[in-house]
């Protein structure tokens, strides 16, 4: 069976766990506002049967939120999930997914008690063969239809209160830039072009840091599904003391195109890529959502960007005036919060001073205007496979941070937290269901570590060892082959050299027993007698 005959099988095989999952976007389960799959493993709702989850209702924290969205009732992603579901599965022991028929994350098997520990690494010390498999994966998901989920096109309110639905197919790798659209489009108020703009449920306040670490935990584990490698993680991009864009090579995410500055070259994949959700305006004005109808080509200048607004990339001094800050946030929890850790890695806080400031695009945000392209709009940002690279690395520092300073869960606000962003808010647009609070923990109990954050000797082997080792594996066979050529050349040669070794022992043989031409005659006159070797 060929390998696309594979995957092809294996995809329609495999739920989903994203959001909205094809099960759920009926009018039946829409008006019911139930989305409780059955499990094919058992056939029961949730897997129910074999005790991996039951239907249940949606609970949603009534703690207050900030000021910053003075709205109630207008937007879709308000208490999240209830205008489309207040039923959902709620998965048990370490089980997960809108059925309950995969594994939480760092678990694997049928049962899913195997705990395995995934390793991200540089991007530039993966072998030329994953870099390669790498590129080939993200190629294939900009490719592949999901056969697990849809995309919403329209409001709950268009869709007549879910008896009209209005879903379209997306690939898999759209389906996370829309995911990333969706989560901080403006809110759509009524009425053409009037929208209300200071509202994000996944950036500038708390849940930017844990929202971003589950959305790449299912981008990861959406490439494993699609291709069967279990072992694949997302590489990452240690961009610190960076002076251009190091990873804008065609052997990794595409150099610049020589015929036109903001295109990709030619000789990379990603030229023939088409971006989706990247005309907020135009979706605002016509009061319409995105529905991932390609709008043009992947765009990228990278430096060629605002000075005043990005003087530099960060540097590791930086980082580390950004890990030295203690608070993970303060104030009322958004761009403008002060020493808060959160919004200096994000980048709207000096990480020299700790201070908010305007005008300016730090840290995280400075690779993203750094760009100058389609990484340079946050609601089409993820267009740029180089999304995953950067967002990878700021999930590191993250990690570092939680590491050093050990904060108790109740150091993620509980409440007054911009809309979205308090602990117990459930992610938009994730179903399953996950909370804010809940990601607040180490990669370490989610499944995954960092190369450059273990210990020297699993460094040493992650970084130098592992690349040399992964190149014998992708070449084994032809060593093999090469062993087995060379063995039978010596074999053959030794062969030749063994009886032309013989064949002169025997010369040597004859010449001193064999029976020959008398050496010596004697002549008549002396005799008769005749001298010849006898045997």
């Amino acid at each position: 069976m060929s390998l696309p005959l594979l995957l092809f099988f294996f995809q329609f095989l495999s739920p989903s766990l994203q959001q909205f999952p094809r099960p759920c976007t009926t009018p039946d389960v829409l008006q019911s506002k139930r989305c409780c799959p059955v499990w094919p493993g058992d056939g029961s709702v949730c897997g129910s049967l074999s005790g991996r989850g039951f239907c249940q209702d949606v609970t949603v924290s009534d703690l207050p939120d900030g000021p910053q969205y003075p709205h109630s009732g207008l937007d879709d992603r308000e208490r999240w999930p209830l205008v489309f579901y207040n039923q959902t599965c709620q998965c048990a022991g370490n089980y997960m997914g809108f059925d309950c028929g995969e594994c939480k994350f760092g678990y694997f098997g049928a049962s899913c008690g195997e705990r395995r520990e995934s390793v991200r690494r540089n991007i530039f010390q993966l072998s030329v063969s994953e870099r390669q498999r790498f590129i080939s994966y993200l190629n294939l998901a900009k490719t592949t239809i999901s056969p697990d989920y849809v995309i919403v096109t329209g409001t709950y309110a268009q869709m007549n209160n879910g008896s009209t639905p209005m879903f379209t197919d997306i690939s898999v790798y759209d389906l996370f830039v829309w995911m990333h659209y969706y989560v901080s489009r403006d809110a759509l108020l009524g009425g053409p072009g009037n929208v209300w703009a200071d509202i994000d449920f996944a950036h500038e306040s708390a849940a930017f840091l844990p929202w971003h670490r589950v959305y790449l935990l299912f981008w990861e584990h959406e490439i494993r599904k699609l291709t069967g490698d279990f072992n694949f993680t997302i590489p990452y991009w240690d961009w610190r003391d960076a002076q251009d864009c190091q990873v804008c090579t065609d052997e990794l995410m595409g150099a610049r195109s020589p015929l036109n500055p903001n295109l990709i070259s030619p000789s990379s994949v990603f030229s023939s890529w088409k971006v989706i959700c990247s005309q907020p305006e135009d979706y605002n004005q016509r009061e319409v959502l995105c529905d991932g109808s390609p709008e043009g080509p992947l765009l990228r200048n990278p430096g060629n960007h605002d000075r005043k607004r990005v003087p530099r990339l960060p540097t590791s001094a930086d980082v580390e005036s950004v890990l030295s800050l203690t608070e993970y946030e303060t104030g009322l929890m958004d761009r403008r919060a002060n020493m808060s850790f959160r919004n200096a890695l994000e980048g709207f806080a000096s990480p020299e001073t700790g201070l908010a400031v305007t005008g300016q695009s730090l840290m995280h945000n400075s690779l993203h205007a750094f760009m100058n392209g389609s990484m340079s709009s946050v609601q089409g940002s993820a267009n740029d496979p180089i999304f995953l690279l950067h967002h990878a690395f700021v999930d590191s520092i993250f990690e570092q941070w939680l590491r050093r300073h050990r904060p108790p869960r109740t150091h993620y606000p509980t409440a007054n937290a911009p809309i979205g962003h308090n602990d117990g808010y459930y992610m938009v647009p994730f179903i399953p269901l996950y909370r804010n609070g809940d990601y607040f923990l180490s990669t370490k109990a989610l499944g995954y570590e960092y190369a450059y954050l273990q210990d020297p000797s699993q460094r040493f082997a992650q970084e130098f060892l592992t690349p040399y080792l992964e190149q014998a594996r992708q070449i084994w066979r032809w060593l093999l082959a090469a062993g087995i050529l060379g063995a039978a050349v010596v074999g053959i040669i030794a062969a030749i050299i063994t009886v032309a070794c013989h064949r002169r022992t025997r010369r040597r043989k004859s010449s001193a027993y064999g029976e020959r031409q008398p050496l010596l005659n004697s002549s008549e006159e002396e005799g008769s007698t005749s001298y010849q070797t006898t045997l």
